[in-house]
């Protein structure tokens, strides 16, 4: 070109446009420039890409790692690409046919457990990184917040359950153990302290307890943190405790009693662990007509036994009280089932008395043992006799089932059905006098765990059914029942007005004042307000312990057929207006 200006001279011979080109070195640099932006562009995309994984739990997307950019030759942005099987990100494992073998155990002694000589190894997984599910990190509450929580749960929930944490433990070795015991103890912190972090709580627990569903290297206190949601998240409790059997079995808490009973603290430890899972287990299942999980095996049958080790102390002695109270529940449960339709006959009626007998050597044994406590004060000795009064209105409340029913107290066992049907009515009333009267009970309500509130809230409904429509083995003062429960839901109002919406004792105490209302002075019909009811005829519904039939036009649920739940009348108690998400939430 001449002066370097197109045309150059064979263009200009052809007559042909002249346009000049870029030199490489040119290309080369604005390839670089380009290549530095798309990468720029490439990082904020796979950063904003891990938020949203974490915050749904999702497998994560990695990009090249920076050992393989040492050489300039090779700083060319690799594309993205999905973690080989090994490198499974930390929400979720690999779950193919082919990462795990068996292995066959030539140790094994003939008396073995047959399972235990093929036992699955896990091949090509790894340990979740746990750290990802941790609330503080993830943002969801505040170190100060996490040590409220901490500190509520610590210093008084904790205590009502014998101590579900074990030894007293710091923040950082919360954190350390377990994110879902870390989430489980936020949101029953939360709840409790009725703080508004509450909901934000309730949901990260659920996610993570979503995340560890297929986990299989679960441990101890993740099963305690499915404990401690079980026992006073209600909206979730089956969930939860479903979820802790299968871990405790998977784990073999269950077998750890043996080396307990030689002074081996760490199997002491796992040994009260698994009776905190059968107790959960027995609120959740045979109050509600389901068939406890756990089963009465070595482990419940040495409870006494565990009581002489050199390990226990006396919140041992309080679980243990727990277990055998629920193992006469157990007891009770086979014996008598579910179906409320079939009346009491001659055989079973000496069955019921040994059970009732039982209950009370319980209460004997048991109530006088225990001295004040500094976290929860005298709950030690009465949560005994609440306790002994809820097993007790279970088991005599069978004398009414089969009310109206062809054979309902034929003669043979009419006295006998008068005399249970009775002893009935005692425990249920103790059970609202004791709430009503007692204020130190009604300073552990914010702190029971949920099937304090259940029982109270089935005490309520089952005197008001009683009293509405009587029976002729049942001698009751009407009036003196409805201003028993007035007393009750002034109490429990005034409880429940400093706590958080969501607890289910404030559930209740909408639902016991509506349904006072609903029982109207009509439905005690012309007697008056203090005689004593003693009719000649059975003249109960057919719904008094089926609860699906309609009682004003409300429907309620059997408490022992299904879950007697306030939350799910929303008919009945329309003042009451439950979050729907808590009625639908994701299966652990």
């Amino acid at each position: 070109m001449k002066d370097s200006q197109p045309p150059c001279t064979r263009c200009k011979k052809r007559g042909l446009p002249c346009t000049v080109n870029k030199s490489l070195q040119m290309l080369l640099e604005s390839d670089s420039v380009w290549k530095e932006a798309i990468e720029r562009k490439i990082h904020d995309l796979e950063t904003g890409l891990t938020r949203v994984s974490d915050h749904l739990s999702l497998p994560t997307v990695n990009s090249a790692s920076d050992e393989d950019e040492h050489d300039d030759d090779h700083r060319i942005a690799e594309p993205l690409r999905m973690p080989p099987p090994a490198q499974v990100s930390p929400q979720a494992e690999k779950h193919t046919p082919h990462n795990f073998e068996i292995v066959m155990d030539p140790d094994s002694g003939p008396a073995a457990i047959p399972g235990s000589v093929v036992s699955p190894v896990l091949m090509g997984g790894v340990e979740p990184d746990r750290a990802e599910h941790d609330v503080i990190r993830r943002g969801c509450v505040t170190l100060e917040e996490a040590q409220r929580y901490l500190d509520v749960y610590q210093n008084r929930l904790d205590h009502f359950l014998y101590r579900i944490i074990g030894d007293r433990r710091t923040l950082a070795q919360v954190r350390a153990a377990s994110p879902l015991l870390l989430a489980a103890i936020c949101a029953v912190g939360a709840l409790h302290l009725a703080s508004p972090a509450f909901e934000k709580c309730y949901e990260e627990f659920v996610a993570i307890a979503a995340a560890h569903t297929f986990s299989r290297r679960n441990t101890v206190d993740d099963v305690r943190g499915l404990c401690v949601a079980a026992f006073w998240l209600s909206s979730i409790s089956w969930t939860c405790i479903a979820a802790a059997v299968r871990i405790s079995t998977e784990i073999q808490l269950h077998r750890s009693i043996f080396k307990a009973l030689t002074g081996d603290r760490t199997h002491y430890l796992r040994t009260r662990l698994y009776y905190l899972v059968y107790v959960c287990d027995h609120h959740f299942s045979i109050v509600f007509g389901r068939p406890p999980m756990t089963r009465e095996d070595d482990a419940i049958r040495a409870a006494a036994q565990f009581l002489d080790t050199e390990n226990a102390v006396e919140d041992d002695s309080r679980l243990v009280s727990q277990v055998h109270f629920w193992s006469v529940g157990s007891e009770i449960y086979a014996t008598f089932g579910i179906d409320v339709e079939r009346p009491l006959t001659r055989h079973m009626i000496e069955p019921l008395r040994r059970y009732g007998i039982k209950l009370d050597n319980i209460r004997a044994d048991w109530t006088e043992r225990f001295s004040y406590n500094k976290y929860v004060g005298n709950y030690p000795r009465k949560g005994v006799g609440l306790h002994y009064h809820f097993a007790r209105l279970y088991l005599c409340s069978m004398a009414f089932r089969g009310i109206g029913q062809p054979g309902f107290k034929s003669s043979d066992v009419a006295l006998d059905i008068d005399e249970i049907a009775n002893s009935a009515i005692l425990s249920a009333t103790a059970i609202l006098r004791a709430v009503v009267t007692d204020t130190e009970i009604q300073s552990y309500l914010n702190g029971l765990p949920t099937y304090f509130d259940v029982m109270i809230a089935f005490a309520v409904v089952f005197v008001l059914k009683v009293s509405t429509k009587y029976s002729s083995s049942v001698r009751i003062d009407s009036g003196e029942t409805r201003q028993l429960v007035a007393e009750l839901v002034s109490v429990l109002k005034g409880v429940t007005a400093s706590m958080h919406p969501r607890h289910l004792l404030a559930s209740v105490a909408h639902g016991a004042e509506k349904l006072l209302a609903k029982c109207s002075p009509q439905d005690l019909g012309p007697v008056p307000a203090n005689a004593h009811i003693t009719m000649s005829q059975p003249t109960f519904d057919e719904g008094l312990y089926d609860m699906s039939y309609a009682w004003n036009d409300n429907s309620f649920d059997n408490f022992y057929m299904g879950e007697f739940d306030f939350l799910s009348n929303q008919d009945t108690f329309s003042n009451f207006q439950p979050d729907l998400r808590y009625q639908s939430l994701p299966q652990l």
